[in-house]
Parts: C-alpha cells; structure tokens; sequence
C-alpha cells in the first residue's frame, strides 16, 4: 500500500488525525479515568461517622485531603437538624465545636457539596468538592428509677422514652435503695439487700452492677434480652455495713461509707479500685462526701468545713474551706462547684442559707441568701447556670416550706423562678445531659405501712407509692424565652436518673 499517496490528500489526514486522537483518548481514560475523577478534592475523614455521641461529645473532625478554601467550606456545610457551632482550622483538618450538647434522641446528617480546593492561593479557581454525607445519632432519651407498684416494687427499672420501652433490670428478691449510672452508659451500679431480710434491709446492704441493654445503632435492634442481664456483686456486707456511695466519673472507682459491724467506732470511707482490694481512706471524721469529676479528687465534709482529699489513703488534704458545710453539685469539667454556707458563724443569718459558686481559681461568689432550705443544685451543660430546687418557709411556727424550681445565673447572680410544686417530700432530680429535660420525684407515703413494704424515705417514712414528673425547659441556651412545660410521666416510681 502506497500510504505517501493516501496521506497527499487533506480529508484523508484529517480522518486519520481524528482518529488518532479519539484512540489516544480511549486509552487514557482506560487508563487514568478514575484516576482523574480522584484527582478531586474530598472529604478524607469524619470523626463522628455512623457514630452515637452522648453529650461529653462535643466537636467533630473533618479530614480533607488537601487545603481547601475554607470560606466554601465553612459556607456550604449543613448539619440536619441544624447544630449551632463555631469552626477552627488546622491544616486539612476543620473542627467544629457545638454550642450546646446535641439533643438526644435524634438522628444526624451532615452533608458538605460546592466547596471548593484552594487552588494557588486565590479564590473560586479551585475544582469543587466530592460531594460528601455521612450520619450520626446521638444516645437515646431514657431513664432509670425505682418502682413502687406491684412486681415492680423495689426494683430497678429502664424506660427509653425515644422508643417507649420499659424494661425491669434487677430480680424481684433484691430491694434497690439507691443507684448511679456509669458516664458510659453501659452499665449501672446500685445498692440493694434481699428482700427476706426484713426491716434490717438498711443494715444489709451489698452493692452491685447490671449491665446496661446495648445496641445495634446501624441496624437499630435491640442486642440483650432482658432475663440475659448480668448482675455482678462489688461489694458484700459480711464484716461491714454499707451506707452511702459515689462512682467516680471514669468508672474506675466507687468511695463508700461504711461501719464495722463488730466495732461501731470503725467508721470510715472505703474506696474500691477497679482490680484491687477495698481500702479505708482513713477519714473517720467524714460526713457528706461527693467525688469530683477528675476522678481523683473526694469533697468531704468535716468538722467546720469542706476538705478536698485526694483518693489515696494517708495523703493530706489539698484544701479545706472552712466556710461552707456541704457540696451540692460540680460543673461537668470539674473546674467549679455549688456549695452551702450554712451560717453558723453569724447569728444574724442562722436562718438563712446561702447558696455560693466556688471554682479553682479561688473565687467565692454568693449567688442567693433563702430563708428555706436549697435540696439541690445541678449545673448546666456549659456550666454557666445552675438549676435548683428550693423551699421557701410559709409558717415559722410549724415550719412548713413550699418547694420550687428555679434557674439561677452564675455570671449575674439573677434568680428565675420556673414552677412551684403543692408539696416537698423527699424529692430527687436529675438534670438531662443535654440540659433540655428535668426529671423529678413526689413519693406517696404511709405512717401504717404493711411489714412486706420495704421502701423508706429519707426520714423512714414508708414509701407506698410515687409519681414522676418531666420539667421540659431548655437551660442550655441563656436567651430562650421558652416557658417550662411541666408533664407527668405515666409510671409508678421514685428516684428517677437521665441516662448519661
């Protein structure tokens, strides 16, 4: 073939540039097609992907794979339902940082598309971004609590109000007295005494764990049935007598009162480390005691004062504040705490209780002097408010008080007065960790009680029956100008506690 001759005539150079070129083509995009559709930026990582975050989860990571012009970025990023936040840079990584904790029992998408690489150092020159999404959820809205009707009486019961779910987690011989969740939700430690042992129940009681019903987030199904729940003994009642406790925040240690049984003067704190031997603290002086959310560190009440000790035996005490009498609650990062004065150094103010903010950089600041009594404090999620519940004393000669519920700023020491309640018995709150719910509890009491009902106030009242109660008000946010909204939770029961 005379191909010098083919190629004289122009349509035929032509025809075979064309084809040449369309060829050349086809193996390049055989070849490297994918390899340029990567050639894209994209999102490399997403910390909280198909993750359940609780409410200590409190910014996420997006890992791109190469700089981006973060003004796209930070423009078309979207989070549904929306989550208020402030963004950071460092490098390819972008930290969001919420505002607020995440509102359980809600599913998340966040979604990012049009953002574009940063392409020279100049603006809208950069290729845009592989669209991206991913979910995340956050742990259900439940609770727990003690039951006072029929074979629920004494027992410890789980309510998943995300899904409407009860379920009873401790055996109907065992009569629960008190119980705390551990911060990873996965399971919970309580104090409880068989149910033969009569009116010496009090004196009778061993502390134990149950796990918690874990689940299946991507599949959404329940994994645990609840006859297959574990309940482990921690701590029996051979030689001692258990009184109060607390679990420190990591789950690694529980700090329990408690007395010789043979030797009524050996009363003492105990702390129970995980993997070793029970140890006295050697601090017979001690009275109310709480331990602080670095895990390591025990307020105790003593004498004419708070002492803060470090959870090791024989160590002396890192401080003491000699003019308060009792530690109400801490922030969540330990960095501050409420505390009563309750005035005994000034007759003037016997009286009166005064409510005090105190944090590690040594301020005292007084928030409210009450001519009544303040039941408890809980901070809110950012640590900026604390929400009470208060009495007010209505008759001095009888001394009867009227409980209410109030929101106290920290930075300008304003009170607001939320709901008042008829009555105060006994009552126990618990502030969600979301800062969106307040559970509370009004026991039914009896002076006449059968020998079979083993439950007892505070006061050793018998406990017949109790009814709890939700206080949706959100204390998360300072400016919200959401009335509380107060309901009643259709279940029998006392000492309710958020899930954390």
């Amino acid at each position: 073939m005379n191909y010098d001759r083919i190629f004289r005539q122009p349509l035929d150079r032509l025809a075979f540039i064309l084809i040449f070129s369309l060829t050349l083509a086809i193996v390049i995009f055989a070849w490297g097609g994918e390899t340029i559709f990567a050639s894209l930026p994209k999102v490399q990582s997403f910390s909280w992907a198909g993750q359940q975050i609780s409410a200590e989860d409190t910014s996420f990571i997006l890992t791109f794979d190469r700089p981006m012009e973060r003004h796209s970025v930070e423009e078309n990023l979207q989070i549904e339902p929306a989550l208020g936040g402030k963004i950071s840079w460092v490098g390819n990584r972008m930290a969001y940082t919420l505002n607020f904790p995440a509102p359980y029992g809600e599913k998340y998408q966040i979604s990012l598309s049009n953002a574009k690489e940063q392409f020279r150092g100049k603006q809208n020159f950069g290729a845009a971004i592989v669209p991206f999404t991913s979910k995340f959820t956050t742990r259900d809205r439940a609770f727990a609590y003690i039951g006072t009707q029929e074979e629920e009486r004494g027992r410890l019961i789980f309510y998943n109000l995300t899904e409407e779910r009860q379920e009873i987690l401790t055996p109907p011989n065992l009569i629960v007295t008190d119980f705390k969740f551990y911060q990873q939700g996965n399971k919970i430690l309580f104090s409880a005494a068989d149910r033969s042992t009569g009116d010496e129940l009090l004196r009778k009681l061993e502390l134990y764990t149950v796990n918690m019903p874990q689940r299946d987030i991507s599949a959404g199904t329940k994994q645990n049935k609840a006859e297959n729940y574990q309940i482990k003994l921690i701590l029996d009642n051979k030689d001692y007598q258990n009184n109060k406790f607390d679990l420190a925040k990591d789950g690694k240690t529980i700090v329990v009162q408690r007395i010789n049984r043979k030797n009524p003067a050996d009363f003492d704190l105990w702390s129970i480390v995980e993997g070793q031997l029970p140890k006295q603290l050697n601090n017979r002086e001690a009275g109310d005691f709480a331990i602080a959310p670095d895990s390591q560190t025990l307020a105790v009440a003593q004498g004419q004062g708070i002492a803060l000790l470090p959870l090791q035996t024989d160590v002396k005490a890192l401080d003491f504040l000699p003019k308060f009498g009792r530690v109400i609650s801490f922030s969540r990062d330990g960095s501050a705490a409420a505390m009563v004065n309750f005035n005994t150094d000034n007759p003037q103010m016997s009286y009166m209780r005064s409510l005090y903010y105190v944090n590690n950089q040594s301020l005292q600041k007084k928030l409210i002097d009450i001519n009544g009594s303040i039941v408890d404090c809980q901070f809110n999620p950012m640590g900026t408010q604390l929400f009470c519940l208060l009495t007010q004393v209505e008759d001095k000669e009888e001394y009867t008080e009227k409980p209410y519920f109030a929101n106290i700023e920290i930075k300008t020491g304003k009170m607001q007065p939320l709901v008042a309640l008829p009555k105060y018995q006994d009552i126990k709150l618990s502030l969600s960790s979301d800062g969106l719910g307040i559970l509370f509890d009004q026991v039914v009491t009896a002076a006449n009680a059968t020998p079979e009902n083993l439950l007892r106030t505070n006061s050793g009242e018998s406990i017949v029956g109790g009814n709890l109660w939700i206080l949706l008000v959100s204390t998360t946010d300072p400016v919200s100008n959401k009335s509380p909204q107060l309901k009643e939770i259709p279940l029998a029961g006392f000492h309710p506690q958020w899930l954390p």
